[in-house]
């Protein structure tokens, strides 16, 4: 087998102590499209996800609910499991910060730092936030409260160890200003660099005694090690690396290609792990993004709002490619994105039921009512067919442009602008009117077979977002065509297939129902 480029892209792990919401899905389904794409592009692609399942919010829940911690996340974890499985998510290891040789090496890392002099034991004073498993200084506090999520803190002091992250901020800066691909978007990178960097880093609290749950300091367990060695370590653990020995899966793998995370954990990726990473002599990954979030009616989705909307929930009423063609097309590349189950409706119905689905029915039946499904291409080309098979040819270098760029959005408009020059190439056609004289029968069937072929080449690239409709798409067209290689130039198309009988690929939704 050739030498296949290796690709590695991870997903934040999703903390265990609930059900994801649409919002914390969007970024398990952002990730796949990606590495949809990128196994399509020939890349030997490893796609990580999991679970962090420590802590002392864990442990209160599990307290409550009269179980063990273990027990607790085991069912949170196949919960999480269960919605990214059912968003068709094509991760190739599903990761678990309770799994035994996940703890090893971590209490091996933090060991090796220590030993090195970057982790020292002292007491921490300060404002704890539960929720956020953080804490704060006086002057962090907004109105007394968490600066993170507004909630109370409470005043704690327990003796702790501290990882010395003041050491590597000059080094980490210098890093991020000349590697400015490191960060993105932009907007992210400076207000790392100008909110926490330059002024100046504070010793990271790295371990906790106030609960249990969690890895213990393996040479002092009164202590756990604490979220940001535990939890951002996984990326390193579960392909094999450790202090002193670092598997052939951890050479050809690190660093990652991509960390996908949501805006509101930049800090940790970019600050904490890189400096964790420059401690134990690794690479740094080469790219975190900070992707946005998705808001429900322009309001962040909390359970006390009552305005959270689930995957499972949505995709049950509404097909799965509906909503992961809605996140997917829906989210801006740097700014917070918006979902209502109105928004859904009214993009299944614009774009999936009429501009998609409708030019896929309409070219198949006429393709059954003219020539009895049999597509044949007669080469009688005309001034009509120039800009649709332009803008086929041309889609390949788009798609790639703005999804190597992370744009994903903007790679779907660029599918669906062939496909709105498709049902434009339809109008301007006319092939009803060319049906009724037979001087025009060559000239119809080049028409049909220029739009099944423009069908063929947009489903190509649709396979990344859409990828159930899309095999269902090739299936009707009865091609085998489906690489990128295929639609470098138009025409791969085989002439004298016969398609199979017109479907429904989306229902339109009438409002109210």
């Amino acid at each position: 087998m050739e030498n296949k480029k290796k690709y590695y892209i991870s997903t934040a792990i999703a903390y265990a102590s609930g059900k994801p919401h649409i919002g914390n899905t969007y970024e398990i389904v952002l990730a796949d499209a990606i590495a949809r794409h990128k196994r399509l592009e020939g890349y030997d692609v490893y796609f990580q996800t999991g679970t962090d399942e420590h802590g002392e919010k864990i442990e209160l829940k599990a307290k409550e609910a009269g179980i063990s911690p273990q027990e607790f996340v085991d069912n949170k974890a196949s919960e999480i499991k269960r919605i990214w499985d059912i968003m068709n998510t094509t991760y190739d290891r599903f990761v678990r910060t309770s799994d035994p040789h996940h703890k090893e090496v971590v209490q091996h890392i933090f060991k090796k730092l220590y030993d090195q002099g970057d982790i020292y034991l002292d007491k921490y004073e300060g404002w704890y936030c539960t929720p956020c498993e953080s804490f704060f200084t006086e002057t962090q506090l907004i109105d007394g409260k968490c600066p993170d999520c507004g909630r109370q803190v409470e005043k704690k002091s327990e003796e702790a160890y501290f990882f010395k992250l003041s050491k590597y901020q000059d080094r980490l800066i210098k890093y991020i200003e000349e590697h400015p691909e490191f960060i993105q978007p932009e907007s992210r990178k400076n207000e790392m660099i100008n909110n926490f960097l330059k002024p100046g880093l504070q010793d990271l609290c790295v371990s906790r005694t106030a609960f249990d749950w969690g890895v213990k300091v393996d040479f002092n367990d009164k202590h756990v090690v604490y979220v940001w060695i535990d939890a951002l370590s996984n990326y390193i653990t579960n392909i094999g690396y450790d202090v002193d020995n670092e598997s052939d899966e951890f050479k050809k793998l690190w660093p990652a290609d991509l960390h996908l995370i949501g805006k509101d954990i930049i800090r940790f990726h970019t600050i904490y792990w890189p400096i964790i990473l420059m401690a134990l002599d690794l690479p740094l990954p080469k790219q975190v993004f900070g992707h946005p979030w998705l808001l429900t009616a322009q309001d962040k989705m909390s359970k006390s709002k009552g305005n959270v909307l689930y995957a499972d929930d949505l995709v049950e009423k509404y097909g799965l490619d509906t909503i992961r063609y809605y996140v997917l097309h829906e989210i801006p590349f740097a700014d917070d994105g918006n979902i209502t189950e109105e928004l859904i409706v009214e993009r299944n119905n614009s774009d999936l039921a009429n501009i998609l689905g409708n030019l896929v029915n309409r070219t198949i039946s006429m393709s059954y009512k003219y020539f009895d499904g049999i597509v044949e291409n007669k080469n009688v080309f005309e001034d009509a067919d120039a800009n649709l098979i332009s803008l086929c040819e041309n889609l390949g270098n788009k798609v790639k442009k703005d999804m190597d760029k992370l744009r994903i959005a903007d790679s779907i408009t660029d599918v669906f602008e062939v496909l709105r020059a498709a049902n434009k190439y339809i109008d301007e056609t006319t092939p009803w009117i060319l049906a009724k004289d037979e001087n025009h029968i060559d000239r119809l069937k080049t028409v049909l077979y220029n739009l099944i072929e423009a069908i063929r080449v947009s489903t190509v690239y649709l396979q990344a977002f859409i990828p159930d409709t899309s095999a269902k798409i090739f299936n009707l067209i009865n091609t085998n065509e489906t690489s990128y290689e295929s639609t470098k130039s138009f025409g791969k198309y085989k002439s004298n297939t016969k398609l199979k009988d017109p479907k429904i690929l989306f229902n339109r939704i009438e409002t109210g129902e």
